[in-house]
């Protein structure tokens, strides 16, 4: 039997998920979903990832400022909570880059700034990264390249394949969300981007299959088809390779699966 999915990036926080929590993770669980990685935006998310991970142990908490927040102070202040909370967070996130939002070249130096910090505190640390980069993804693949970053993954990625290959060859990898059924930029990246690469993530309450729902973990699904339909390979392949992407980023955070299932996983890694 294979291990439980992991949903890689969602906002448990959220208040369209918060107040509906014991039944949005039940459906997660009927759909073998094992751990939900919650990313924070700003300290009071952090706080509130750790607390929900202590009243539900399939929430695993993450600790991150969202490049719309960028502020030297807060990041710091942050900095601090991830090295206090280091063996409880799965990861330091959200962080990263998004030039859609930075109105002029201050903003995204400030922005540069603040990453900087994150990936040299995931080198310290060895925590794994969790990066956000719309408007930015080759900047924010080139920073953390120079950075010397290790374990990073770029979540919903919205640039070229191309500006994603240097990052590949580091040992980079990219999350789907269930908005690549319905995404031609994610279908393609997908289509280009090898196997061994590749996570799940739903990025809940957004980047659902449809732009008007609430987006939630259960529909981690979605994003396994997509995969499995344009990779051209069975679900159960789909499945087996993502789980042990998955566990090479995150570890014991994915329980290992049965030899023929990572034998499995391993030739069509290769």
């Amino acid at each position: 039997m294979s291990a439980d999915l992991v949903d890689t990036h969602a906002h448990m926080c959220a208040p369209d998920l918060r107040g509906d929590l014991d039944k949005v993770l039940a459906r997660a669980r009927e759909q073998e979903i094992g751990a939900i990685i919650s990313v924070a935006e700003d300290m009071e998310e952090a706080r509130g990832n750790l607390l929900l991970s202590e009243e539900h142990p399939i929430i695993r908490p993450a600790a991150g400022l969202y490049p719309g927040n960028a502020d030297m102070e807060r990041a710091e202040a942050l900095q601090d909570l991830v090295r206090e909370q280091r063996n409880k967070l799965a990861a330091i996130g959200e962080v990263g880059l998004d030039f859609r939002l930075a109105e002029s070249d201050e903003d995204k130096a400030l922005q540069r700034e603040v990453l900087a910090l994150f990936a040299r505190l995931s080198l310290e640390l060895d925590l794994p990264l969790n990066v956000h980069s719309r408007s930015a993804g080759r900047h924010a693949a080139d920073l953390l390249l120079e950075q010397g970053a290790k374990r990073v993954q770029m979540h919903a990625f919205d640039g070229k394949a191309g500006s994603a290959l240097a990052a590949v060859e580091a040992g980079y990898f990219f999350s789907v969300p269930p908005s690549a059924s319905r995404s031609r930029q994610k279908q393609k990246l997908i289509r280009q981007l090898p196997m061994s690469c590749l996570l799940l993530e739903t990025d809940s309450p957004v980047l659902g299959p449809t732009p008007e729902e609430t987006n939630e973990p259960a529909n981690l699904e979605i994003s396994l088809r997509t995969i499995s339909e344009i990779k051209e390979i069975s679900l159960a392949e789909a499945r087996e390779v993502v789980l042990e992407n998955t566990r090479l980023l995150y570890g014991d955070l994915v329980p290992a699966t049965n030899r023929r299932g990572t034998e499995t996983a391993r030739s069509l890694l290769r």
